[in-house]
């Protein structure tokens, strides 16, 4: 078993108040986040952000990992994140994340690409996380 640390921090109400987030690797250290980088531009992080950087690299290393298990070595993968936060009635819920992935595979072909992407998706340890509804674009590039 796996256990990774992070932490939070906040100070002040919600909208004139903002917070710091750190991680035990230190990757992360009082990283600002707050109401105006989660809801307006304002400078920093969000909880949005950061869960759409956890699933595109979780998703990008499963589709590694599955890629190497069908017999194919990825050269490159890329993937985007969106995560979608919606107001629902009196508060707000993700609703969504959309991957993106392009992917260069030098003996692969889209359909079989495609097949393992899409394991990926539903295998990924974020995406079970996710109880929101997980969409993909994946490209095979040659």
């Amino acid at each position: 078993m796996t256990v990774k640390k992070a932490w939070a921090v906040w100070n002040g109400s919600i909208k004139e108040g903002g917070g710091t987030i750190s991680t035990e690797t230190g990757v992360l250290d009082k990283a600002q986040y707050g109401f105006k980088s989660r809801f307006e531009d304002g400078k920093g992080t969000n909880p949005e952000e950061l869960i759409a950087a956890a699933h595109a690299a979780c998703f990008s290393m499963a589709l590694s990992l599955m890629l190497g298990q069908a017999g194919l070595t990825p050269d490159r993968i890329e993937t985007h994140a969106e995560v979608t936060l919606e107001k629902i009635g009196e508060g707000f819920e993700i609703t969504a994340s959309h991957l993106k992935v392009v992917a260069k595979i030098r003996v692969a072909s889209e359909e079989r690409f495609l097949e393992v992407a899409n394991q990926a998706k539903e295998g990924c340890p974020v995406s079970k996380l996710l109880k929101a509804r997980i969409t993909m674009d994946a490209r095979l590039e040659k």
